[in-house]
């Protein structure tokens, strides 16, 4: 394996340039975390194209984009894609739906048993249920996840994400206060049900980038928020940088996942949270979390130790754990203690990364077989 190289192909990059979501920040952290073990390359997309090596041995090529599908920034068009993934002994996709998924799938043709792929959520067409037989293995971030794409069980397995317990860990010396939420600002994250649910007296920071829906109602969900907040103690952060999250999380009493399968303006959500990567993130920041129990959230909160898991939308619910962690500072430190002790055990990336070198020589003994 150690003679082998992976691309990690992500349509999005992480930060400024791209996005700040879970979908962006899950390539680049496995792909970082296997550059330990194998050649490790990212390649993704922008404007302007870039390499560059990381300290710790990734290596990132930006291809230039010429175009994205219908202004998606999940479809970006590289003339040179094909190029960049001569070569690979695996490539490892991310977004099936992705029209960089699709380059790949059809580039590889010619070398089957070599083609990954792991989604995030990105909805749209299978091309009639064929893309789905072009990959030659699925690595889901959970076994829900692996349901919604109804990937075939014996080319399925779970690897999960993780959280840096180094960089995300508990201080003693900082005083806890208050509630979080992080994530982007729309409806189906669920945060007016969280506002609805506060306690009084208790504060609230509200963390995440908006602008993601273009028409109304959605549209004017950030400011609904507000208004919602005009006689409560929440502040809103705006998109807090990568760098200031891990000492966001360890000085807060509880992180809030408040997701929703119908959002305030009556619009049904299919697929929710299929992992949560903040919430590993703050789990191993020794942070209680409450989360709705849906999506792939309850594989990775135990409920009642780890913090709660409360029915989507029920705000009454919500509002009764939150009361019980801010009344309760050594519930709340027990709860912390006992999700950073589960992330350190299952759910680092190191611990991802494993599972998916394991998941790389099982495709390689069957398509050698």
């Amino acid at each position: 394996m150690e003679s082998m190289r992976v691309i990690h192909l992500s349509p999005t990059p992480f930060g400024s340039a791209g996005l700040f979501g879970g979908g962006e920040r899950y390539p680049l952290e496995l792909a970082r975390a296997l550059a330990s073990h194998v050649e490790c390359e990212l390649v993704t997309f922008g404007p302007r194209p870039y390499q560059k090596r990381e300290p710790a041995g990734l290596q990132i090529r930006c291809l230039r984009s010429i175009a994205c599908i219908g202004g998606h920034p999940a479809h970006p068009v590289a003339p040179r894609l094909p190029a960049a993934l001569a070569g690979a002994g695996i490539v490892h996709t991310h977004q099936m739906r992705s029209t960089p998924s699709r380059i790949a799938a059809l580039a590889s043709l010619p070398s089957r048993g070599r083609l990954v792929v792991t989604d995030h959520g990105l909805q749209g067409n299978c091309w009639g249920g064929i893309l789905p037989r072009l990959f030659d293995q699925f690595l889901p971030v959970s076994a829900y996840s692996a349901r919604e794409l109804k990937a075939p069980p014996e080319r399925t397995r779970v690897i999960y994400g993780g959280a840096d317990p180094e960089r995300f860990r508990p201080d003693a010396s900082v005083t806890r206060r208050g509630v979080l939420f992080v994530g982007r600002i729309t409806p189906h994250k669920g945060v007016d049900r969280l506002i609805s649910a506060l306690p009084v007296g208790a504060h609230l920071d509200i963390a995440g980038s908006s602008g993601h829906d273009p028409r109304p109602p959605e549209r004017d969900y950030p400011l609904l928020l507000r208004q919602m907040s005009a006689d409560r103690d929440v502040a809103f952060l705006g998109a807090v940088p990568d760098e200031h999250l891990p000492a966001l999380l360890r000085r807060v009493a509880v992180l809030v996942l408040p997701s929703v399968h119908h959002t305030c303006y009556g619009r049904s959500i299919r697929v929710s949270e299929l992992l949560g990567l903040v919430v590993l993130e703050a789990m191993a920041s020794g942070t209680p979390v409450i989360c709705s129990n849906l999506g792939g959230l309850p594989e990775i909160v135990q409920d009642g130790v780890t913090g709660y898991l409360v029915e989507p939308g029920n705000v009454e619910e919500l509002h009764e754990r939150l009361a019980a962690l801010l009344g309760d500072t050594g519930l709340a430190f027990r709860m912390g203690k006992n999700a950073r002790e589960l992330v350190i055990e299952r759910f680092t990336w190191k611990a991802c990364a494993q599972r998916c070198l394991q998941a790389y020589e099982e495709l390689g003994r069957r398509a050698s077989s």
